[in-house]
């Protein structure tokens, strides 16, 4: 799991604008395998949305809104689990902030926490 954390770190530290959308659904997917198998409560919405993250990363041209809503959602989550995590604690917790951090990095803030509270408002958008 240290090369996911490291590729995904890398590319939020690069800045996910950088990283093409492609990418981002492989690295999405290597993601969804290696939860695939994790029964730690929160793990089945965290693999959720990133089935959805995948999904827009697929498409011809992402739903930006969305996509942020998503990554600020997976972020929460992902420092929320890693508390409970044995292993990974630390590096769990740095990539769920750096996943928070950049889901808030748009001006469009407010909207983008409100889709996250409505995933069907958000999923009638598509």
């Amino acid at each position: 799991m240290a090369v996911k954390f490291a590729g995904t770190m890398n590319a939020i530290n690069r800045g996910l604008d950088a990283t093409k959308p492609t990418k981002g659904a492989d690295m999405v997917e290597d993601w969804e395998a290696a939860l695939a198998e994790i029964d730690t409560p929160g793990a089945k919405g965290i693999l959720r949305d990133l089935a959805s993250l995948r999904k827009q990363l697929e498409k011809g041209e992402p739903d930006a809104d969305r996509v942020h809503a998503l990554l600020h959602r997976l972020g929460t989550a992902t420092t929320k689990i890693a508390e409970k995590s044995d292993k990974a604690q630390d590096k769990l917790k740095a990539l769920g902030e750096a996943l928070t951090e950049a889901g808030e990095d748009s001006p469009d803030e407010e909207e983008d926490v409100a889709a996250a509270a409505s995933p069907k408002r958000a999923r009638k958008k598509s």
